[in-house]
């Protein structure tokens, strides 16, 4: 599983127009599911997620998680984070999932998220055409894959 982690004053994502997800001060994650992933990927990224410490404190330092500011988080499906760009011009996606094991993954990883302390965790819609909108905090965005998190 691949996320990518942007701290935000604040993120929507809309389908059609209308808005089905937004977040205040806190995360808008793009989640990617690769094959072969399964709910202990999705356990080890959303654990490692709730307590990354990208949150400045009082002294400016980057000290605090997520949940010590009580922010929220938005979580957006993303298998363009699966991309192969090693060979010619156009991506290959073999390596996401097929959405009929990405989708119980993707809820799965929200579930956690939210069972591990953030306030709120609002979605996007799982295969659709989305919108996302964000003011960027920092800016600050990492890249986490939950592969690198095993070793």
């Amino acid at each position: 599983m691949k996320a990518i982690i942007q701290r935000v004053l604040r993120a929507s994502v809309a389908v059609d127009g209308k808005t089905v997800g937004s977040t205040g001060k806190g995360f808008l994650v793009l989640l990617g599911v690769e094959n072969g992933d399964d709910k202990r990927e999705a356990e080890v990224l959303a654990d490692k997620i709730s307590g990354l410490r990208i949150f400045t404190d009082e002294n400016d330092k980057m000290n605090l998680s997520i949940s010590d500011v009580d922010g929220s988080a938005l979580v957006i499906s993303n298998f363009t984070l699966c991309a192969d760009c090693t060979h010619g011009r156009r991506p290959n996606f073999m390596a996401a999932a097929r959405p009929e094991t990405a989708e119980p993954l993707y809820e799965y990883f929200c579930g956690r998220l939210s069972g591990n302390g953030i306030s709120s965790v609002e979605k996007g819609v799982f295969g659709a055409d989305m919108q996302v909108e964000l003011i960027n905090d920092g800016p600050v965005t990492v890249e986490i894959n939950s592969k690198d998190l095993k070793r």
